[in-house]
């Protein structure tokens, strides 16, 4: 079991890293021909930043369009950020203050990521016209991270797992000093959810933490009458003509 965990996460690292990378190069060599910036949008590239800076860190377009879909979106996104950061305890040594001051919030956060997860997918079957739109790919997602959270809690409050042996794991395979794999069936499941989480990410609709930093609607400054907006493919066709 350890041995295929190991593989597994190994795998699953190089394909995340890779299909992120290539996503990101696909996303920014695409051509943005006209100003569709959404209006009313910033006229200054600082104000472009704080703009997506309001949209990544409290979902702006999504509040002022859908109060309830915020708040499922807010309990998991950010409840997923709390497990995350108390996660980095199984991968560094040794574990900085502030992260350990995390562990209390981030063990709990997990009910509220499961919580707006549950939302985020109930909504899917009871609004018609959510439901027309959802593919099986979205269920499927959905029900691989609402295990990985039930099972993760599962092992902070029904089964608890051999958190020393873990971190003896998780840090053998960052120095490729392989040490072996508590013997626990949740952990062995939870970690290969997780393992089968980051081979889909780059290649799934969970991308668009990425895609939002290249929408042209968002990133764009509204200055089309100032300044006249020349791609770069449309520029080297003007030279050659």
């Amino acid at each position: 079991m350890s041995l295929a965990i190991t593989v597994l996460f190994y795998l699953a690292t190089v394909i995340l890293i890779a299909g992120l990378a290539y996503r990101i190069w696909v996303y920014a060599k695409v051509p943005a021909p006209l100003r569709i910036a959404t209006t009313p949008a910033p006229v200054t590239k600082g104000g472009v930043v704080l703009r997506m800076f309001r949209e990544v860190a409290f979902f702006e377009s999504l509040f002022k369009s859908n109060k309830l879909l915020w708040l499922l979106g807010v309990l998991f996104h950010f409840g997923l950020l709390l497990v995350l950061l108390r996660h980095l305890r199984y991968f560094i040594n040794p574990v900085p203050t502030v992260i350990e001051l995390i562990q209390p919030f981030g063990k709990y956060a997990a009910f509220a990521m499961i919580i707006g997860l549950l939302g985020l997918w109930a909504r899917r079957f009871i609004i018609d016209r959510v439901r027309y739109i959802t593919a099986p790919s979205d269920h499927l997602i959905l029900a691989l991270l609402v295990l990985i959270g039930i099972s993760g809690a599962s092992m902070t409050f029904v089964s608890h797992t051999d958190i020393v042996g873990l971190k003896n794991f998780t840090m053998g395979l960052l120095t490729f000093d392989w040490k072996p794999l508590p013997s626990d069936p949740l952990l062995a499941i939870h970690l290969f959810l997780v393992s089968v989480l980051m081979i889909i990410f780059p290649y799934s609709k969970l991308l668009h933490g990425v895609g939002v930093f290249f929408s042209p609607t968002r990133n764009q400054v509204d200055n089309p009458r100032e300044k006249r907006h020349l791609a770069d493919w449309a520029r080297k066709f003007e030279e050659n003509s």
